[in-house]
């Protein structure tokens, strides 16, 4: 029986089966001062993800207990993605804007949650300034690579996200890391993105599985 970890998704994303959350680790720091360069790469992200706007690609999800899972997913800002998991994984997470939705089509069920409970409206929303979001609470640079760390001290969304960009020549997103309150770690990485001219409207309508609900019962 497949077990989702809404904090995973969007961003995140679902977790795809069952496993006992290791104890509770510590989530980055409340975010410090940053200097010039930290403020200068931190808007140089914040104009990067300002420019994917029509996204389509490829993920790889690997849970903390090792297990992985691959799909398709569909990006429009602002506030919209789609992850459809490859067969036999039954479920496809949708964001219309306001809501984030595990449609699971085995189960027949369509669970909902606020779109501001979940880690990546970072990566969803429209004109965000990392340099003054208070919840940044680190940059990490290596040579290619730069990471910048989100956390949320409370909340339906309390843990942290990771956002690692390649930095040759230019920025481009390759994956990122979500660590809930509980310490468990889904690592999504991404591939093959490329800019759409459209996305159909219809990718992002949230279906309700429920038999009940469709018969009116």
């Amino acid at each position: 029986m497949r077990r989702i970890a809404i904090f995973a998704v969007l961003a995140g994303l679902a977790g795809s089966a069952a496993w006992a959350a290791p104890p509770p680790i510590a989530v980055p720091p409340l975010r410090t001062q940053f200097n010039a360069q930290d403020s200068a790469d931190l808007k140089r992200i914040s104009a990067y993800l300002d420019t994917l706007k029509n996204i389509q690609g490829r993920f790889l999800q690997v849970a903390g207990n090792g297990k992985s899972e691959q799909g398709i997913f569909y990006l429009r800002k602002p506030g919209r993605v789609r992850f459809e998991y490859q067969k036999p994984n039954p479920v496809v997470i949708v964001a219309d804007g306001a809501t984030v939705a595990v449609e699971n089509s085995d189960l027949k069920t369509t669970d909902r949650y606020p779109l501001g409970s979940s880690p990546l409206r970072l990566l969803l929303s429209e004109g965000a300034d990392l340099s003054t979001d208070p919840r940044i609470a680190s940059l990490k640079r290596e040579p290619g690579a730069l990471s910048v760390t989100a956390r949320e001290a409370s909340g339906p969304a309390q843990g942290s996200i990771t956002m690692t960009f390649s930095d040759s020549g230019g920025l481009e997103l390759r994956q990122w890391e979500v660590v809930d309150a509980q310490g468990a770690r889904t690592t999504i990485s991404v591939n093959d993105m490329r800019q759409v001219a459209e996305l159909p409207p219809r990718l992002f309508i949230i279906r309700d599985l429920s038999p009940f609900k469709q018969t009116g019962r």
